[in-house]
């Protein structure tokens, strides 16, 4: 029976990592990815399985019987499989207030979402200590007894960690990947039952594969989200994805939805957001610039591509690499926003990673890449800088686009001390009615009077592109004095996870929680 009770502890250990990975996807795509929702995530399953591990060694010296084990073991499976079936009356509610930033609605929906979870991986919590005492037959071997089934339930943990994100979720989604492993744990405890007690012994657990299966009937083709104007919606190994259409705008929001970073119109190229602005990143060279100077772009964070639409527009037929690191992106921005131009070579890569490997140098270096609110902290740090450099033309230009809220630009004035560390000259403008920040850094030292000298300039060319026109002068309109920071962010020290949240949380405690809902892109 040992050989068995070994298998149990793997896919014991196994379906609690997956669980925790796929509760996370489960809450990340209503409340997003911050690292506020990872620590409660991860802070409330330690809990639980602490309160499962103490809970398991008193009921196994109380009843030390491989059926109590099992029968144990097919209750943790089963609410397993239960939990997106019960949750979505709390996920659905809560989407739709993110949406409207309904606090109340969203803290009890959040907080309902991780209490349900407490059922099933405290239950999964008691198996290793139950396994440790049925395991152990010579008080001498104690020690050698527990440390196998600790290695071997952690060696399940480990396949747990991988299997759900990187296979099963983009391929089923996360409600299946729930009910694929509660039935592979529940087919384990079911014939643990049968060993250990007899097949008669089972005839009373049979409906709970049953309910699984009515589970799954229920969850089959039921969207994750029903947001007014959805037209598709899908699941990959990095993000949940939503394309809504509203007014004739095809619109790319990713997990809780908190920003748009792709949009699409068949006749309108102006959104009146900070793609536009990646444009005027060349004219900070000195006059006179021609739009035809331009002669290639790199982008980290292609998104649904509308920033290559508009630069192939504005520029012509530029090579443009684009890096985006979730291939189900790429497949959306063909799809909904006529991602297609034959100049744009979509790179299903990290950012920094592709852009080091490049064997290119490029006019214009875009650095669009937010995950609301946050920039990834490896694209703020000294060193990569120092990649971006390496990799722009002799006239080249880095745009990045930067959060903030109307009373905090610390993120902004401490990527600019680390950016001044490489480039000679910086400039930074605020996007209209956003909580977006452009800063501009050139590889040639320059002056704020080429971009305006480069505007009068362009005003007397011909078949030049109205875009730019517009680009330039809201730059014009809103440039902001360059801050002075002796911040300088390293691949060692970035604590934009820290920044961002103190940011965030002033802003809902003490700002106008209706401008909110102008978070970055």
């Amino acid at each position: 029976m040992n050989r068995y009770l070994y298998l149990t502890v793997f896919f014991s250990g196994m379906t609690t990592l997956a669980i925790e990975f796929s509760a996370s996807r489960l809450l990340e795509r209503v409340f997003g990815v911050s690292n506020l929702v990872w620590a409660s995530i991860i802070g409330l399953i330690l809990i639980y399985l602490t309160l499962g591990y103490f809970l398991g060694g008193r009921w196994a010296d109380r009843s030390p019987q491989y059926k109590t084990m099992y029968g144990i073991l097919a209750w943790g499976a089963f609410t397993s499989g239960m939990v997106p079936l019960i949750a979505q009356p709390f996920l659905r509610p809560a989407a739709d207030a993110f949406d409207q930033l309904q606090l109340g609605i969203l803290l009890g929906s959040f907080l309902a979402s991780l209490i349900l979870l407490i059922v099933p991986v405290t239950l999964l919590g008691t198996i290793s200590p139950f396994a440790i005492r049925l395991a152990i037959e010579d008080t001498a071997k104690a020690g050698q007894v527990s440390g196998r089934i600790y290695a071997i339930s952690t060696l399940g943990s480990f396949i747990g960690t991988f299997l759900p994100v990187l296979v099963l979720i983009p391929l089923i989604g996360t409600n299946f990947t729930f009910l694929v492993f509660s039935g592979l744990l529940l087919i384990v405890a079911l014939v643990g039952i049968w060993r250990s007690a007899g097949w008669r012994s089972v005839l009373p657990w049979l409906w709970m594969p049953l309910a699984l299966l009515l589970a799954a009937f229920l969850l089959a083709g039921d969207p994750i989200k029903t947001t007014t104007g959805q037209i598709y919606e899908t699941e990959s190994a990095y993000n949940y994805i939503q394309v809504l259409e509203q007014d004739g705008y095809h619109l790319l929001r990713l997990n809780e939805g908190q920003g748009v970073h792709s949009i699409w119109h068949p006749d309108e190229l102006d959104y009146h957001g900070p793609w536009e602005q990646f444009l005027a990143a060349p004219f900070f060279n000195s006059p006179p610039y021609d739009d035809q100077l331009v002669s290639s772009m790199a982008i980290v964070g292609l998104a649904g591509g509308t920033v290559a639409r508009q630069a192939t527009a504005v520029f012509g037929p530029i090579p443009i690499d684009g890096y985006e690191i979730d291939p189900k992106i790429i497949a959306a921005g063909r799809m909904y926003f006529d991602m297609d131009m034959p100049n744009l070579n979509p790179i299903a890569q990290d950012g920094r990673w592709g852009l080091d490997h490049s064997q290119r140098r490029y006019s214009i270096i875009a650095v669009d890449a937010y995950r609301p609110p946050y920039i990834p902290w490896h694209l703020t740090t000294q060193e990569f800088f120092q990649v971006v450099y390496d990799h722009l033309a002799q006239d080249g230009v880095m745009v990045i686009n930067v959060g903030r809220s109307p009373a905090d630009r610390g993120l902004i004035e401490n990527l600019v001390g680390t950016i001044s560390t490489i480039f000679p000259s910086i400039y930074v403008m605020d996007v209209p009615e956003s909580f977006n920040s452009m800063i501009y850094a050139t590889v040639q030292p320059t002056q704020i009077e080429y971009l305006y000298r480069n505007l009068l300039y362009l005003y007397t060319q011909k078949d030049v592109h109205p875009l730019l026109i517009v680009s330039l002068e809201r730059v014009v309109v809103n440039q902001q004095p360059t801050p002075q920071s002796t911040v300088v962010f390293t691949d060692d020290w970035a604590p934009i996870e820290w920044i961002t949240n103190n940011m965030v949380l002033n802003y809902i405690l003490f700002g106008d929680m209706q401008v909110l809902q102008g978070t970055p892109e």
